[in-house]
């Protein structure tokens, strides 16, 4: 089958991109207001952009409180969602009000950073600390709402040794969960490797 993206004339159930461009990193984004309420909430558009610098990226439709938390403040951290944290990361995507702080109402441990001031998630194992660097607007549809892609530098990197073997991050210790398309997930369990020709 073939459609056009923008007609969007597949005839599926339901529209197949997000199910094709999987599975998709999912970063957990904790970000504190200017009114000091710390927002947490998690993004199946994100990915890491480069790593010397390392950049990493989110997006989501209309502006978001981790988005304006970020421009406003200069400051966000990225936490990694894993398999023993699903119905934790679950919980923090509920649409509630600015002056919700997410980590609490999910049961979660806000742990102090080093370099910014949102706090990071105790409770997962890796922790990116970022500064905002630009964030650019996409075009958005007719009648709808545009996304924004939010860039940040990453400026310092937390890891639980718990999840290190020999000197590596063993995925398989560490079980990182990827969104698919609808509402599935995936978790990652199994790995091989292919040497470069």
């Amino acid at each position: 089958m073939f459609y056009e993206t923008e007609t969007n004339d597949h005839g599926l159930k339901r529209n197949p991109f997000k199910a094709l461009v999987a599975p998709r990193p999912i970063g957990w984004i904790s970000t504190v207001s200017t009114e000091g309420v710390v927002n947490l909430a998690p993004y199946s558009f994100f990915n890491s952009v480069s790593d010397i610098p390392p950049f990493v990226m989110f997006s989501a439709s209309g502006q978001k409180d981790s988005q304006r938390n970020a421009e406003e403040t200069g400051e966000f951290v990225c936490c990694l969602a894993t398999y023993d944290l699903r119905e934790h990361m679950n919980a923090t995507a509920a649409g509630v009000d600015p002056e919700v702080d997410e980590m609490d109402l999910a049961g979660l441990t806000p742990a102090p950073s080093r370099l910014v001031k949102p706090p990071r998630v105790a409770e997962s194992p890796v922790a990116l600390e970022c500064k905002h660097f630009k964030t650019v607007q996409l075009p958005a549809p007719e009648g709808g709402h545009g996304y924004s892609v939010v860039l940040g530098h990453v400026i310092g990197i937390h890891i639980d040794e718990s999840v290190l073997n020999e000197g590596l991050v063993d995925m398989r210790k560490l079980r990182p969960i990827a969104r698919l398309g609808y509402m599935d997930y995936t978790v990652v369990d199994t790995v091989f490797s292919m040497d470069r020709p």
